[in-house]
């Protein structure tokens, strides 16, 4: 999935428009909740920090995922421990169309109802 195509799904779904917060890292952009707080995080990141053997840079989607989760869907290619986030209530999904886009939007709105319902 493309940056644009989940920006296009958040607007729609959520209203959510991204939001540009970091001068250093301009093309990085988070999703927030109508409550305030993060549910998303886009960002492009050199493949080598995420422990990748290929060189340049990939985007990556951070969503907050249910803790009881995370150590099975880490062991799947195209998902890893949350980057930059805390690793046991985050995972990143690799923009590489290495993950299907429905499975991309489930954990997105799984992290859109875990930070609506507080857990």
């Amino acid at each position: 999935m493309k940056r644009e195509e989940i920006f296009q799904y958040v607007k729609e779904q959520y209203g959510t428009e991204p939001e540009y917060l970091w001068k250093k890292d301009p093309d990085s952009a988070v999703l927030r909740h109508k409550n305030g707080k993060w549910y998303a995080i886009i960002m492009a990141v050199e493949k080598k920090t995420l422990g990748l053997e290929e060189d340049g840079k990939i985007n990556i989607l951070d969503v907050k995922c249910d803790p009881d989760l995370v150590g099975m869907i880490i062991q799947t290619y195209g998902f890893l421990p949350g980057y930059h986030m805390n690793k046991r209530h985050w995972i990143t999904i690799l923009l590489d169309d290495s993950v299907s886009e429905a499975k991309t939007l489930d954990f997105l709105d799984m992290s859109y109802d875990l930070i609506d319902s507080g857990k």
